[in-house]
């Protein structure tokens, strides 16, 4: 039977306290539903932040490694994938993950977002400020939701996913 795959996506070294604290909390919620979570599996910001979350609820965590090797992987990741590819990797965090939620935002976060609206897929946006909400919007409405903490955005994966 095939696991809900859950991705979180976000800013690596330069996120804040308040979005590493809600991808944590995104991480835990997340691994409490049985789903797995899959994030970019660098050991900074969002990626080790959610990953931490999830592992502390007994989840399973997969990251999607942009390099050739596992250095620099969190030693949260159960199952690393090895890509090679730097940032072309966005594409198989987005493509390998049932809906994508996005925590703060970065110039790779926003690619992440379009490539998930592109595929056709649904995105949750958490503290991802009000301009880029409106434009991510804009290119979706239907497929876009605002959440305003780690609860919020998991109680909509769930409905989205037909979970509840």
């Amino acid at each position: 039977m095939s696991r809900t795959i859950v991705g979180v996506m976000g800013p690596g070294r330069g996120a804040s306290r308040e979005v590493s604290a809600a991808a944590h909390e995104l991480g835990r919620l997340i691994a409490l539903q049985g789903w797995v979570l899959l994030t970019g599996g660098r050991d900074a910001g969002v990626m080790a932040a959610a990953s931490s979350g999830a592992k502390e609820a007994g989840g399973i965590t997969v990251g999607i490694l942009p390099g050739a090797d596992t250095r620099g992987a969190s030693a949260d990741v159960d199952i690393p994938i090895i890509t090679g590819l730097g940032q072309a990797r966005n594409n198989i965090n987005v493509l390998s993950s049932s809906i994508v939620i996005a925590c703060g935002m970065g110039a790779g976060t926003a690619a992440e977002i379009a490539l998930a609206l592109k595929a056709g897929k649904h995105v949750i946006l958490l503290h991802c400020g009000l301009e880029a909400a409106a434009f991510f919007q804009s290119l979706s409405q239907e497929r876009v939701f605002i959440a305003e903490q780690a609860s919020e955005a998991v109680t909509i994966a769930a409905k989205l996913l037909g979970a509840t």
